[in-house]
């Protein structure tokens, strides 16, 4: 199964819904009939949502015996993938960018079933044979996103960080740079999304340190690139990666330099 883009892949993913790298949520049964569905970034539309929640349906009774109750997650191709989590009987199936945080999907997806519990006991809908179409349920579902994408951070000095990045590929020493939020949720790359999906998974573990005496940490890729990486003010994981043959020193110096400039835009 393929999905059509209608949008350039972006470089800089927005805290809103025009960039975006959550496309859709699907709400199914084990019918595997499609409840509820939302488009957010209008870069993927799908029209038949029944096949997906069909496919994915099959997809959960082969499964099962397989991984069991684990998130599910299927590469589509593209670039995106969907996963699925399951929760009092209702599938929730979230297309987004493959490099997409799970522990933040997983987040995004707790709440909406909190919301939509409420809601259809409020409206008493039949889930075994009502398909929900409400702006207000609607509007509930982008607001639990926009206010985790967003929750603790100035987006306006965001912008500037992210343009401060955009000045730093300009740096030959620099072969690239990755800004993250403390939860592993990519703000800005400058890797294109296939490079950053391959990146991220090498680094996985280290995005996921959250404690304050772990600040720094150093090390080579697979590709033997030089990595550093480094937490600023406890809300955003900084990580450059520089070719092979530069020095650590050279590293260390552009590292500190770019932490520095951060702080200083952060307590602005």
């Amino acid at each position: 199964m393929s999905i059509p883009e209608k949008s350039s892949q972006l470089l800089k993913i927005k805290r809103g819904f025009n960039g975006v790298k959550i496309h859709n949520l699907f709400i199914f049964n084990r019918a595997g009939i499609c409840i509820y569905g939302l488009n957010f970034s209008q870069i993927y539309t799908i029209e038949q949502e029944q096949l997906i929640s069909s496919y994915f349906t099959a997809l959960m009774s082969f499964t099962k015996e397989l991984i069991g109750d684990k998130i599910k997650t299927v590469e589509m191709g593209g670039g995106i993938k969907l996963v699925v989590f399951e929760k009092n009987n209702l599938f929730y199936c979230v297309l987004s960018a493959s490099f997409e945080n799970l522990s933040l999907l997983e987040e995004i997806v707790s709440k909406i079933h909190a919301i939509f519990l409420t809601y259809i006991k409020k409206n008493d809908v039949k889930t075994d044979i009502e398909y929900i179409c409400d702006e207000n349920l609607n509007y509930l579902v982008e607001d639990v996103i926009r206010e985790i994408l967003s929750k603790d951070f100035d987006l306006k000095k965001e912008e500037v960080i992210i343009e401060y990045f955009k000045e730093i590929q300009q740096n030959d020493e620099i072969h690239g740079c990755i800004l993250l939020t403390d939860r592993g949720n990519v703000v800005y790359s400058s890797l294109r999304d296939i490079e950053l999906k391959k990146f991220l998974k090498q680094v996985d573990f280290r995005v996921k340190i959250c404690n304050n005496s772990i600040l720094k940490l150093f090390y080579t890729s697979r590709d033997n690139e030089l990595i550093l990486s480094e937490y600023v003010s406890d809300l955003y994981f900084i990580i450059l990666i520089f070719h092979a043959k530069t020095k650590f020193g050279v590293a260390e110096f552009y590292l500190q330099k770019i932490v520095s400039r951060i702080f200083t835009i952060l307590n602005q």
